[in-house]
C-alpha cells in the first residue's frame, strides 16, 4: 500500500519517502515517525504512541521527539510555523492533517527503482537532493555483437555495487537503458533523469582480451571527473566481469565523494543540512592534521544535531577520537574515549545495512574498547554490504594485523590499493602494509612503507613510530635514531609503559618485535 499526499509518495514497502518521483532521502526513524502519523491521520497520536511505535517502548527525551518531528516537517515542505500537513495538538501530541490517497503496490509495477522512468525528450526531472548518479549503457566497440551482452551484464552488476552505497541514488537500469545506441549530450541526461553524475563507457573486444573503459561526467557542468581503462582475458567470463565491476565501483565511489565535499564547500553556510555538515567534516577529516581533526568534530555533531539517526555522521565523529587517540592529541583521554565509544556503538546501532557506518564505527570501536573481534565482525559485514569499499578494506586489514592474521591483513591491504589507488587516505594504508610486514619480520620492507606513510602524513605519529622500529630490527640504527627524534617531537610524553594502551597489538611476539624495535631506536621506558 502506497499513500500519497500533495506531491509526495510515501511507500513502506520500499521505505521510500518520494516527491515528483525523486527519492527524498529520511533517516528510518523519521521515516517510521512519518508513517505513523499518516496511518493514524484519523486521529491525535500521542507522545507514549509514538515511543511505542517509533522507539519500540524506550523512553527518549522530549528534545529528541521534537527534532523528529522537525526532520518529518522538513522532509514533506513543512514548519512548525505553518503546520500545513503535521500540526501539533497541545498538551495531546501531534496529527497529520494532509489529504491522503491509497494505492495499491501493483498498480505500480512498471515503476522504477529509484525514480519514473525517463527518456530523450521527457520534461527534465528535479535533480535529487542527495548524490544521484546513472550509469548508462557502454558502448560496443567490436565486430561481434555478442560482445554487447558481456558489456550490458557489466552495466547492470555496476548499478547494482553502486545500489549498495547508502548515501548515493542510483537511477534504475529501466531509465539508463533507454538511452541505449544513442548519441547522447550528458547535461540532458542529467535533466532528463534528475541526476547530479552519470558514468559512461565502451568495450572493445580483440581475441580472448577485452578493453573497457569508463569516465564521470558531471552531468550539471559537463566536467570530467575521473577517467580509467580496465583489461582482462575471457577465459573466465564471470571472473573478468566481477573484478571489472568492483574496481570500477571503487574507483569512483571516492570520486563522488570529493566532488560532493567541493559542492558541499560552495554552499553558504547559512543553508546547510546534515548531509552537508557531514560532507565538510569528512573534507577535515581527510587532512589528518590535528586542527583539520579539531575542525571535523564539531561539523559531525551538527549533523547530528540535524539528524539524530545519521549512523555515518556517530561513525565519523567515533572516528576523531580514535584519530586523537591514535596521534596522543587527547587532552582528557578518559571522557574522550567513553565519548567516542558511545557515538561508535549508536553508529553500528543506527547502521546495521550502513557500510560506512559500520566500517568507521566498528573500527573506532575496536581501538577505543579493545573489542578487536567484535570491529572485525563489523568490518566484515560492511564488506558484505559494499564489497568495493576500500576504507572496510584497509582498516579490516588493520584490526587483522592487530590481531595477528599477517597472510589476511595483507591480502585487505593489497586490495584496497587495487580499489583505491589514488585515495585520500593512501597514508592509512601505507602504514598499514608496514606494520604487517614489521610483524611478518620483514623489517626493510616495513620501513620502506613506513617511510611513504611518513612523507605522505608527517604528523602520523604511528607511522614515524613503525619506521623508527623497522630501522632499529633491520640494523640501521642510525636511521632509528633519527626516525625516533621525529617521534620524540611529534609526542615526548611517549614510553615503552603506554605502547600497550596505545595499539591494541594482541599477540605477545608482535608486540614484544615492535617495542624491542622502538628501545633500540631510544624511546624512554
Amino acid at each position: 500500500m502506497q499513500f500519497s499526499f500533495e506531491d509526495y509518495t510515501l511507500d513502506p514497502d520500499r521505505r521510500e519517502l518520494s516527491r515528483r518521483s525523486t527519492v527524498i532521502a529520511v533517516g528510518p526513524k523519521v521515516f517510521d515517525l512519518l508513517l505513523h502519523l499518516v496511518e493514524n491521520r484519523d486521529r491525535v497520536v500521542s507522545k507514549d504512541d509514538l515511543l511505542q511505535a517509533v522507539w519500540g517502548g524506550r523512553i527518549v527525551s522530549e528534545s529528541t521527539v521534537t527534532s523528529h518531528i522537525n526532520a518529518v516537517r522538513k522532509a514533506i515542505g513543512d514548519t512548525g510555523d505553518a503546520q500545513r500537513l503535521v500540526r501539533t495538538v497541545a498538551r495531546k501530541g501531534f496529527r497529520f492533517v494532509g489529504e491522503v490517497g491509497e494505492a495499491s503496490n501493483a498498480d505500480d509495477g512498471n515503476r522504477a527503482d529509484a525514480i519514473a522512468v525517463a527518456g530523450p525528450g521527457d520534461p527534465s526531472q528535479p535533480v535529487a537532493d542527495k548524490p544521484s548518479i546513472a550509469v548508462l549503457p557502454f558502448h560496443n566497440l567490436s565486430d561481434d555483437p555478442e560482445q554487447e551482452y558481456f558489456a550490458d551484464g557489466v552495466v547492470e552488476d555496476i548499478i547494482t555495487a553502486l545500489s549498495r552505497i547508502r548515501w548515493l541514488l542510483v537511477i534504475a537500469r529501466n531509465s539508463s537503458f533507454v538511452y541505449k545506441k544513442q548519441a547522447v549530450d550528458v547535461k540532458e541526461v542529467g535533466r532528463a533523469l534528475g541526476v547530479r553524475y552519470v558514468l559512461e563507457g565502451s568495450m572493445r573486444k580483440a581475441g580472448k582480451k577485452v578493453r573497457m573503459t569508463g569516465q564521470l561526467i558531471d552531468a550539471t557542468s559537463g566536467t570530467h571527473l575521473w577517467a580509467e581503462r580496465f583489461e582482462g582475458s575471457l577465459d573466465d567470463i564471470f571472473e573478468l566481469q566481477d573484478r571489472i565491476t568492483e574496481e570500477v565501483v571503487g574507483a569512483i565511489a571516492p570520486q563522488l565523494e570529493q566532488a560532493e565535499i567541493e559542492r558541499a564547500k560552495r554552499k553558504p553556510t547559512g543553508s546547510l543540512d546534515a548531509y552537508d555538515y557531514y560532507l565538510r567534516g569528512m573534507a577535515k577529516l581527510h587532512n589528518g592534521d590535528r586542527g583539520s581533526i579539531e575542525e571535523a568534530l564539531p561539523l559531525f555533531y551538527k549533523a547530528i544535531a540535524l539528524d539524530p539517526d545519521y549512523a555515518s555522521a556517530f561513525a565519523m565523529a567515533a572516528w576523531c577520537y580514535f584519530w586523537r587517540k591514535v596521534n596522543h592529541w587527547m587532552s582528557n583521554p578518559e571522557r574522550e574515549i567513553s565519548e567516542g565509544v558511545r557515538l561508535a556503538r549508536r553508529a553500528v546501532e543506527l547502521g546495521r545495512d550502513d557500510a560506512v557506518a559500520l566500517t568507521r564505527g566498528g573500527h573506532a570501536l575496536a581501538h577505543l574498547a579493545g573489542e578487536i573481534d567484535s570491529g572485525i565482525a563489523l568490518l566484515d559485514r560492511a564488506l558484505l554490504l559494499n564489497p568495493s569499499l576500500a576504507p572496510a578494506w584497509f582498516l579490516g586489514g588493520f584490526l587483522r594485523a592487530w590481531n595477528g592474521e599477517t597472510e589476511g591483513a595483507i591480502a585487505h591491504f593489497e586490495h584496497a590499493v587495487r580499489l583505491s589507488p589514488l585515495d585520500a587516505e593512501m597514508y592509512r594504508m601505507e602504514a598499514g602494509t608496514a606494520i604487517v610486514h614489521f610483524f611478518a619480520g620483514r623489517f626493510d620492507v616495513a620501513a620502506s612503507w613506513a617511510e611513504r606513510a611518513a612523507l605522505s602524513l608527517p604528523s602520523f605519529l604511528m607511522a614515524n613510530a613503525i619506521l623508527a622500529a623497522s630501522y632499529a630490527q633491520a640494523g640501521r640504527l642510525g636511521e632509528a635514531r633519527d626516525a625516533m627524534a621525529r617521534v620524540r617531537e611529534l609526542d615526548p610524553s611517549l614510553r615503552l609503559s603506554g605502547i600497550r594502551d596505545w595499539l591494541p597489538i594482541q599477540r605477545e611476539q608482535d608486540f614484544a618485535a615492535f617495542t624491542e624495535g622502538l628501545k633500540l631506536a631510544g624511546m624512554p621506558d
